[in-house]
């Protein structure tokens, strides 16, 4: 009996322990991570299974106390979710991105990294087209391969040694094209920020820049 309580207190004790949100937010497997990332009520359902299992052997206030970082959760994922863009939405930007000039791509890069805050200046190396600097942090953006259908492991491989070279402390690799299992597993292991799908569109949406639609989707969309 003894050794039951103290296993049922363990399992309180676990459920109600703070996270540091930095290590939660930056291990990309933690359960925060996993779940914020599914859908909303994903994390209501863990939450209403925990208060069930909980309040068998705890006051209800403590099964309710259990659940609340789940349902914190589940909030912050459905707010993510309600910001993204739809998928369809998604696919004619990164289409209509692939198509537009280079010189129109980048201009619309750099207003959406100036408008998250980066002081941003033209890198001269090859692999690195922006240098962006914030909160004394230098990170380069590659994003001159950004028409390319799927990336491999290269591209990221320059960007990523040169950065080594510079001694910046981040790289971010964009594109509005798709990256093959080696270069996203890759990506994961040097800590490469992959700015693709998305994300991408949502910055270049919050920056207010173009949109770039595709002509045949607007005549599609015009005769609705």
């Amino acid at each position: 009996m003894l050794c039951n309580d103290r296993f049922k207190s363990g399992i309180l004790r676990a459920s109600l322990h703070p996270v540091h949100p930095d290590m939660a937010i930056m291990a990309k497997r933690s359960l925060f991570a996993v779940l914020s990332r599914s859908p909303w009520w994903l994390s209501v359902l863990i939450a209403a299974a925990l208060f069930m299992a909980v309040r068998q052997f705890m006051p209800d206030y403590a099964a309710i106390a259990s659940t609340l970082p789940f349902l914190a959760i589940a909030g912050y994922a459905g707010w993510r979710q309600s910001r993204a863009p739809n998928p369809e939405r998604v696919g004619e930007v990164l289409a209509a991105l692939r198509a537009v000039s280079w010189q129109k791509f980048s201009a619309g890069m750099e207003a959406a990294f100036r408008s998250e805050g980066y002081a941003v200046v033209a890198h001269t190396g090859g692999a690195a087209d922006f240098e962006l600097r914030k909160n004394g942090r230098v990170a380069l953006a590659g994003c001159k391969r950004w028409k390319v259908a799927q990336a491999g492991i290269e591209p990221l491989r320059e960007l990523f040694q040169a950065k080594e070279i510079s001694g910046a402390h981040d790289c971010i690799y964009v594109t509005a094209g798709d990256l093959s299992p080696n270069a996203r597993q890759f990506a994961a292991q040097m800590k490469i920020r992959l700015l693709c799908e998305a994300e991408l569109v949502a910055l270049l949406a919050r920056a207010g820049g173009p949109a770039f639609p595709p002509p045949a989707v607007t005549r599609r969309n015009s005769t609705r």
